[in-house]
């Protein structure tokens, strides 16, 4: 089976999607404008696309004719939807991420392009009924759209006992770790606001900023202003292999998104580790986080009630180890990188 994706290529999402794919001996093509951070895999072939549009557009073309594929696979209702819509006449499938369906489907301008898009689409998959019930109000039918998680890969992504990598000594003091990036849907600054309340109770907290983003001189310059130095702190990169060493590294993990599909994944691999959660009331994180059960759900951008929750699961390390061993079971049930991939299989074949 040859398939071609068009995806961005600075996001583990996709990688773990083309990877897996090349893995059990596909041949994949892989196009996309960004350049390629990850490692080589056997059977995937990138391509960098040239910008703009235009260029982006006639690469595509070119590629895809050289190289025919069964079946193109865009991930994301924006560029690459686009550009999988008019890139030729394979069987066009479409993978929703969010953002692109909650925010673009009610943007005036975006909505039109964003329904081109899906009814150009052979069939669309995204992680979360939320997101389907709007792309039906976009006027798809139902039977077109598909429920496929991003899945967790439970081989990479566990509790580990020892804690004998580097990574895994930033601190032995209470470590908080966000691991979103930052741009303003992911209202990092809020967990800037709950560390100012939590340190003036527990002074040694420390809180591990992960991710990469245009808002980070902003949120630099907010820890100064609010003298949070010295407990708030930024991780720079962090390689993929070792996102597993930083989730067991930390006490709990912080999601502050002010819109989620279905439950994100760097929340799903945190849960994977054993680490319990707190995040937004958004999406369908209720589907995935009870309070009291294996974490905390706080209304978005309610700094004040997340720095509560915070508070609560440092004075509770009975409460933090079972939800740690309820979240390792909940992903193991029910998110599944293999299971999720394995549902995605069959769908290319039938097509």
């Amino acid at each position: 089976m040859k398939i071609c994706f068009l995806s961005t290529s600075n996001s583990i999402h996709s990688y773990k999607w083309v990877s897996y794919f090349a893995n059990i001996g596909w041949e994949v093509i892989w196009l996309s404008t960004s350049e390629n951070k990850f490692q080589s895999v056997k059977g995937l072939t990138f391509y960098k696309l040239r910008t703009p549009f235009v260029l982006t557009l006639l690469d595509a073309r070119r590629i895809i004719k050289a190289t025919d594929p069964l079946i193109i696979h865009a991930h994301y209702v924006g560029k690459y939807g686009l550009l999988g819509s008019l890139s030729g006449l394979k069987p066009l499938i479409i993978t929703a991420w969010g953002s692109d369906i909650i925010f673009g489907g009610k943007h005036f301008f975006k909505r039109p392009l964003i329904k081109y898009i899906l009814h150009k689409s052979k069939l669309i998959t995204c992680d979360a009924n939320h997101m389907k019930n709007a792309m039906i109000k976009l006027g798809v039918n139902a039977e077109k759209i598909k429920i496929i998680l991003f899945g967790v890969d439970t081989k990479k992504f566990f509790p580990k006992k020892n804690k004998s990598n580097e990574l895994q000594k930033l601190t032995n003091n209470f470590l908080v770790l966000s691991v979103r990036n930052f741009e303003p849907v992911y209202n990092v600054k809020s967990l800037i606001f709950a560390a100012n309340l939590v340190l003036s109770k527990y002074p040694d907290t420390e809180f591990l900023l992960a991710g990469n983003g245009s808002l980070k001189p902003q949120l630099q310059a907010l820890i100064k202003k609010l003298k949070l130095q010295k407990n708030v702190r930024f991780s720079g990169h962090i390689s993929a292999e070792n996102m597993p060493e930083l989730y067991n590294s930390a006490d709990i993990c912080v999601s502050t998104s002010l819109s989620d599909a279905g439950i994100a994944g760097s929340t799903a691999e945190a849960m994977a580790c054993g680490i319990p959660v707190i995040a937004t009331e958004t999406g369908e994180n209720n589907l995935w986080i009870k309070n009291d059960i294996n974490g905390f759900l706080v209304p978005p951008d309610n700094f004040e009630k997340l720095a509560e929750r915070i508070i609560t699961l440092i004075e509770s390390p009975a409460n933090r180890k079972q939800f740690g061993i309820n979240n390792v079971a909940k992903i193991h049930n029910n998110n599944s990188y293999q299971t999720e991939m394995t549902k995605m299989r069959v769908i290319y074949e039938k097509i």
